[in-house]
């Protein structure tokens, strides 16, 4: 029996970054940062407000972040990118070195919305800056490997998902997309390998379940890939994951447990 198999998407978070001295007092610019940034994740249509305003009066960069971070956790993606685009290249132009971060959190939101190849040539700026490091710089390398997914580009894909992997070793969603890109350039001990190392980090993960079905599925094991595609629909019915492996199960004669 040819085996249905299916991929997880995953969005990555955007995190701000806390200002530096500029024009202003430090403090002053903290204090405004902090409060807008609060509003934002807290409260995001006051925060859309308070950056409109903050951004009004001199904000700059780093209003126009707060903006896009109010946006993105309103999953408004297009005017998160576009706030965080207009930050980054504020922020060339006063020679900051935070417009790296600034066009990663671009690419981020350019990724949610679809738009792959904005946010390719977002990250494409954000990693050639050479200021990102550590975390930041592993999970823009794997914002930017997912858009090489999208274009087929599956072995340059590898090159940054290996990096990214050195750099931010302990994030769930870089392993499982490592994963599910072993089982497409049909690797199934790396897929096997990456997979148990997921689990390991992240073991209530529906999206983690719906893999292992996946690479299950891929090696013939029509029993391994119902369980796991089942435990994906127990550890979260409601999820986008879960309803991938309803899906998935339809291809076999028994019906899948009901939430």
């Amino acid at each position: 029996m040819m085996l249905l198999l299916l991929i997880a998407q995953t969005i990555a978070p955007i995190t701000p970054s806390p200002p530096s001295a500029g024009t202003q007092p430090v403090d002053s610019i903290e204090a405004r940062y902090e409060r807008c940034v609060d509003l934002a994740t807290g409260n995001p249509p006051e925060g859309v407000i308070e950056g409109t305003g903050w951004r009004a009066n001199g904000g700059g960069f780093y209003a126009r972040q707060c903006l896009g971070i109010a946006y993105a956790n309103q999953a408004k993606w297009v005017p998160a990118a576009q706030e965080f685009e207009a930050a980054a290249q504020e922020a060339e132009v006063a020679r900051s070195t935070r417009a790296a971060q600034f066009w990663a959190q671009a690419g981020n939101a350019r990724l949610a919305a679809g738009d792959t190849a904005k946010a390719r040539a977002a990250l494409d700026a954000a990693l050639a800056a050479g200021t990102l490091v550590g975390l930041q710089r592993g999970e823009a390398l794997f914002d930017r490997a997912r858009t090489m997914v999208v274009a087929g580009d599956l072995e340059s894909a590898r090159i940054d998902i290996d990096q990214a992997l050195t750099l931010a070793e302990d994030d769930p969603l870089i392993w499982l997309a490592s994963a599910a890109l072993a089982r497409r350039m049909d690797d199934l001990p790396r897929a096997r390998k990456d997979i148990a190392e997921a689990f390991r980090r992240s073991s209530d993960d529906p999206s983690v379940y719906l893999e292992i079905g996946n690479i299950a599925a891929f090696a013939g094991d029509a029993d391994g890939a119902k369980s796991a595609w089942n435990d994906a629909i127990r550890v979260a019915p409601s999820s986008e994951a879960a309803a991938s492996a309803r899906d998935a199960l339809k291809q076999f004669s028994d019906a899948p447990p009901q939430p």
